[in-house]
């Protein structure tokens, strides 16, 4: 469906009102060479309706990079940002940046945000914003389960594909998307509509075993042949399966990082509006896969850096793993039971499928 930044305007005006963007706030439009000429207008000129003082801050790209493909998650570590103190410093003093370039999290970036400055993400394609136009509800959902995932002190994940992982909980905060960058200092993704947190170091332990269906990114595939996971002391020991289990295992070789292996942030997704089947209606360059991380009920499995999460596990090895049908529960409470979302302050009422 084609879009102009016009169409645009209303949704964005919407977004940056929910995200507190006030009269005279600074707002920063951070874009870089793959930047979505549309959103840039858009966004502008949204902020500019709010009576917001708007610039756009232009970055390179970044040099070099040991990554395979164009989706800028397969490859973490240094960022545009990266030995770009100006450009810190002039997000430092904005209350408000635009992520229109994909930054992805660094300790630039946690320096921005340390000052209060609010940031947003917005990459992925317009049906996608407007499909997953955040809400006060989506906070409302996401913050009920948060409150409950910081009080746990265990996790255990289980699934009748075999999956029966346990994890200890505390060491790390809490990671919470619902799409709106409303609170000082806060990073936020739209769209969105999920949490998760990191176990305890070396903690996890047990059996993953990703079905059918399941969705391995960055790969932005789904499974077709089941891969167990032998995750020992916090890290993946063995990888076993087909050919998607060989396909996986090659790839995680390549970076030559033992710490890509280990368990990243768990958690659930709590999106109503995000897709299962999205994922192949779109081109992989388009996208990069938010229906899959947040979709209802999903249980978001992930191996490699806790940075995000104030670690020092700083490899480039990250894979995000969303997968149905399975059942999560925090200290022998459910928070989801084969795939359905169970404490009713985190719960909607999804339609019936016709099969």
């Amino acid at each position: 469906m084609s879009q102009s930044g016009a169409h645009l305007i209303p949704i964005w005006r919407e977004v940056l009102g929910l995200c507190q963007v006030k009269p005279q706030e600074t707002v920063v439009v951070l874009t870089g060479p793959n930047s979505n000429p549309l959103y840039i207008e858009a966004a502008t000129h949204a902020a500019l309706d709010l009576d917001a003082k708007v610039f756009r801050l232009d970055l390179p790209p970044v040099r070099g990079g040991g990554g395979m493909g164009s989706d800028p998650t397969a490859y973490l570590g240094v960022t545009a940002l990266t030995g770009n103190q100006a450009a810190v410093e002039a997000m430092k003093r904005a209350d408000l940046v635009i992520d229109l370039m994909l930054l992805l999290f660094s300790p630039e970036q946690h320096e921005i945000l340390s000052t209060g400055t609010r940031m947003l993400l917005a990459v992925e394609p317009p049906d996608m914003l407007a499909r997953m136009l955040p809400s006060l509800d989506d906070k409302r959902r996401v913050k009920a389960a948060e409150a409950r995932l910081k009080r746990a002190r265990t996790m255990h994940i289980t699934s009748d594909a075999g999956t029966d992982l346990r994890v200890d909980l505390g060491e790390y905060p809490v990671l919470t998307e619902y799409g709106l960058a409303d609170e000082p200092g806060r990073w936020d993704h739209w769209p969105s509509g999920f949490l998760a947190t990191w176990p305890n170091e070396r903690s996890a332990t047990g059996t993953v075993v990703l079905d059918r269906g399941d969705i391995v990114f960055p790969f932005k595939t789904y499974v077709k042949t089941p891969i167990a996971l032998t995750i020992r002391e916090g890290y993946v020991r063995k990888i076993e399966g087909d050919f998607d289990a060989d396909y996986l295992r090659q790839y995680m070789a390549m970076f030559n990082d033992p710490e890509g292996y280990a368990i990243s942030h768990l958690g659930w997704g709590l999106q109503p509006r995000a897709k299962w089947t999205a994922l192949e209606m779109y081109d992989k360059s388009q996208s990069i896969g938010m229906d899959g991380r947040a979709f209802y009920g999903n249980f978001l499995f992930s191996t490699g850096p806790n940075t995000e999460g104030g670690g020092t596990r700083n490899t480039p090895c990250h894979m995000d793993i969303p997968m149905r049908n399975c059942s999560v529960s925090l200290d022998g409470e459910p928070m989801t039971v084969r795939g359905d979302v169970i404490p009713d302050d985190q719960r909607v009422e999804q339609p019936k499928v016709l099969v």
